[in-house]
């Protein structure tokens, strides 16, 4: 089990190829500040399912919802452990990714808890490592403490296999 360990917090380190917020990559963009509360996974849950009706990426709703609430829980969590009231969601696209991001004022790397069936919680990273493309974190660029963890969804459709079917006269 240590070396399962050690190989997950290899992958905790920071990403030189974190997504870069404010390119003109991005065409669409948007954000949110919440309080660092026991609401904010839900307001961000719902904010989000909003974007992305707007953006017509409704196919990545129940992935993106599920790692939003995952890392703005992380966040608020430590927002409230380390009196720092705020927290920022934000999302970003280009059509072809959508990107989650959120910023927090823990400077700690984000660790992955190895739950035991009986736990309750520690299983959020574990869920946004299985369910997004890619994910990271890195340091705040600005300086100021915290940092920014994010993640990756592929936004384009993937093209559905239709093969015919027919009835029991063979036709089609």
């Amino acid at each position: 089990m240590a070396s399962m360990t050690a190989t997950r917090r290899q992958m905790m380190q920071p990403r030189l190829d974190q997504p870069q917020p404010g390119t003109e990559a991005w065409p669409l963009h948007a954000a949110l500040d919440l309080g660092a509360l026991p609401t904010a996974p839900g307001c961000g849950r719902a904010w989000t399912s909003q974007i992305l009706r707007e953006w017509q990426l409704t196919h990545l709703t129940d992935s993106a919802q599920l790692i939003t609430s995952e890392l703005l829980t992380n966040a608020s969590l430590t927002g409230r452990r380390l009196d720092r009231p705020a927290i920022r969601l934000t999302l970003l696209s280009d059509h072809q990714q959508l990107l989650i991001l959120v910023r927090d004022y823990d400077p700690g790397a984000p660790v992955p808890h190895h739950a035991s069936e009986d736990d309750e919680s520690g299983r959020g990273l574990m869920l946004v490592e299985a369910i997004s493309d890619r994910w990271g974190w890195c340091p705040l660029a600005d300086g100021t403490p915290g940092k920014l963890v994010w993640a990756a969804l592929q936004a384009l459709l993937q093209p559905m296999q239709h093969s015919p079917v027919s009835d029991e006269s063979g036709d089609l």
